[in-house]
């Protein structure tokens, strides 16, 4: 499967998908290629971008936490590179990033109970340590909350699987490993 998508250029997509690109080129300074490669489908772009831009209950840096230990679990160099990055805009330190990404973050004990249940979810696919959802619940979020980590989860996971089935290159600096 390697190299068989390529990164598109505007005249290879449609209308539609050009506009995406403008938009994105002025709010992004370019086009990531992951959301490149969502140009391939008429309406996958669109779509994606939509979720992307749903309001959540959640704060940024809770968005980020929980990108951060979805994408370790689904073993997504891109999307952990991506958000690696993003998350230094929302307070999380390369320290904490990867603390998150291991599936713990002890020094805010209100995030670390949305990274635990986010991971415990991902990896168990919804069969979860009922614990871990009282954790949650005990720690302040609210079933609207719940809702939206697993919205976000879903939509962290499209982003991960595409890249794996696509393997487009990465475009942002490389996430440190985990050891």
């Amino acid at each position: 499967m390697k190299n068989a998508f390529h990164i598109l250029t505007k005249e290879e997509v449609s209308e539609k998908n050009k506009k995406l690109f403008e938009k994105m080129e002025k709010s992004f300074g370019k086009i990531p290629n992951l959301y490149n490669v969502m140009a391939y489908s008429e309406h996958a772009l669109e779509a994606y971008l939509t979720l992307e831009d749903s309001s959540t209950s959640l704060s940024p840096r809770e968005v980020e936490a929980v990108n951060l230990v979805v994408s370790q679990v689904n073993n997504c160099i891109y999307c952990l590179s991506a958000h690696t990055l993003i998350a230094r805009s929302t307070g999380i330190g390369e320290n904490a990033a990867l603390a998150i990404r291991g599936g713990t973050i002890p020094s805010d004990p209100k995030l670390d109970a949305l990274v635990k249940l986010a991971k415990e979810i991902t990896e168990k696919k919804g069969q979860i340590d009922p614990k871990l959802l009282t954790a949650f619940f005990e720690a302040g979020y609210t079933k609207e909350n719940l809702v939206d980590l697993i919205m976000l989860i879903g939509d962290r996971t499209i982003s991960n699987l595409l890249h794996a089935v696509t393997e487009v290159p990465v475009d942002f600096p490389l996430a440190k490993e985990l050891v």
